[in-house]
């Protein structure tokens, strides 16, 4: 399978050129999305509409043996590129998180599956999705039936890392059980009263409360939860104030937590909407916490881990492979939607390293100047194609 993806890298490379120079956000694919079916129309395939921008093609037999799921992710940030190369993004997005690679590896792996279509024991599907980065555009595939009929029994995904000192093209699978955490992205409205800035004991101040809000949070973290327990609270924005001789009215803290155990998870919420209830309360304002958007725990199949490192090692060769739990330091603790679909079928996650920090891309994924080792696509493509050729053999 490497030598096939090898073979063609050009047009992989050139799938990805073309879709990070026109990045897209949320559900909003318009030009994503007719490109990605152009390309699959010319491989053979008829692609489908799913939900609200996503698309799905099959390969394979649907009546005979196992059905495996390859997804890829379509969407980009609203991060203005600063990375200098030829195929600069213009429109104010970038695809600062490498989904544009995930696409372009995915059609990679379509085209070659085509060709050994007869040789198939089964489907395959291959997903590819909108709104990952804020988290939904996965529920909302599941909720239109991309598992079902037939149903699928096992996924895949594939996530490029850079900034990190791995050669270009070595894979990382994820070990049996949580990979990436739950996260939550939440708003705390804080209601006061407004008034001159001259005169606040007229009014009640929304920002000070918000203030000890934010202090009081980290206690969630500090005394609340045990060492042995991963957790995230990061508050990233505060709106609703920008006059400097006035109270507002009201001002919104934004933020996000994550956590690698479900109890945590529920437990951070709980406690987040108690202390930002009652500080908001002690400084006479009023605190209303809403939950925007979420995934939960990204969860590894046991069997799929072991069988897809012995598989890629075959194909990659043994020193381009590696554990997760062999990886020397921690991992990071972005969340991924794919979660959604890894709870409901046996699924792997694996990382791919596309930019090696010894060599200058020491930029790590959702920096404005990222960029990305191109020669890692036929890697990343060729392990798509070789787990599912494996998965549903003859």
């Amino acid at each position: 399978m490497l030598k096939e993806a090898t073979d063609i890298q050009e047009q992989i490379k050139a799938d990805y050129e073309h879709l990070h120079a026109c990045p897209e956000v949320g559900f909003e694919l318009t030009e994503t999305r007719a490109y990605v079916k152009k390309r699959l129309l010319e491989m053979g395939y008829e692609p489908v509409d799913c939900g609200k921008a996503g698309i799905v093609a099959t390969a394979g037999n649907p009546e005979t043996g196992r059905c495996f799921l390859l997804r890829a992710d379509m969407d980009a940030l609203k991060i203005k590129e600063e990375a200098e190369i030829p195929f600069h993004s213009t429109n104010g997005n970038m695809h600062a998180c490498g989904h544009d690679a995930h696409t372009a590896m995915l059609l990679g792996a379509a085209k070659i599956i085509k060709y050994h279509e007869q040789e198939l024991g089964g489907l395959v599907k291959f997903m590819f999705q909108p709104a990952e980065e804020i988290l939904e555009g996965a529920r909302d595939m599941i909720a239109n039936g991309v598992l079902g009929q037939p149903k699928v029994d096992g996924a895949m995904m594939v996530h490029v890392m850079t900034g990190v000192p791995l050669k270009t093209g070595t894979i990382v699978v994820s070990a049996p059980g949580v990979s990436a955490p739950a996260a939550d992205f939440f708003e705390i409205k804080i209601k006061g009263k407004g008034c001159h800035g001259s005169m606040p004991h007229m009014g009640v101040d929304p920002l000070t409360a918000g203030a000890h809000i934010i202090i009081a949070l980290q206690e969630i973290q500090a005394r609340e939860m045990s060492v042995f327990n991963k957790g995230a609270l990061t508050i990233g924005a505060l709106e609703g104030a920008d006059v400097a001789n006035a109270i507002p009215d009201a001002v919104t803290l934004k933020g996000s937590m994550r956590a690698f155990d479900e109890d945590v998870r529920n437990h951070m919420k709980k406690r987040l909407s108690e202390i930002a209830e009652n500080v908001a309360r002690a400084f006479r304002a009023e605190a209303v916490v809403a939950y925007t958007s979420g995934a939960p725990t990204l969860v590894n199949d046991r069997e799929l881990s072991e069988k897809t490192g012995i598989w890629l090692k075959e194909t990659l060769g043994e020193d381009m492979v590696i554990r997760s739990q062999d990886m020397p330091g921690q991992s990071g603790g972005g969340s991924e939607d794919f979660a959604y679909v890894s709870h409901e079928v046996p699924s792997i996650m694996v990382a791919l390293a596309a930019g090696d920090s010894r060599d200058g891309y020491e930029r790590p994924l959702h920096h404005p100047q990222m960029r990305l080792d191109t020669k890692a696509l036929a890697y990343g493509a060729a392990a798509l194609a070789e787990v599912v050729m494996r998965y549903v053999k003859v």
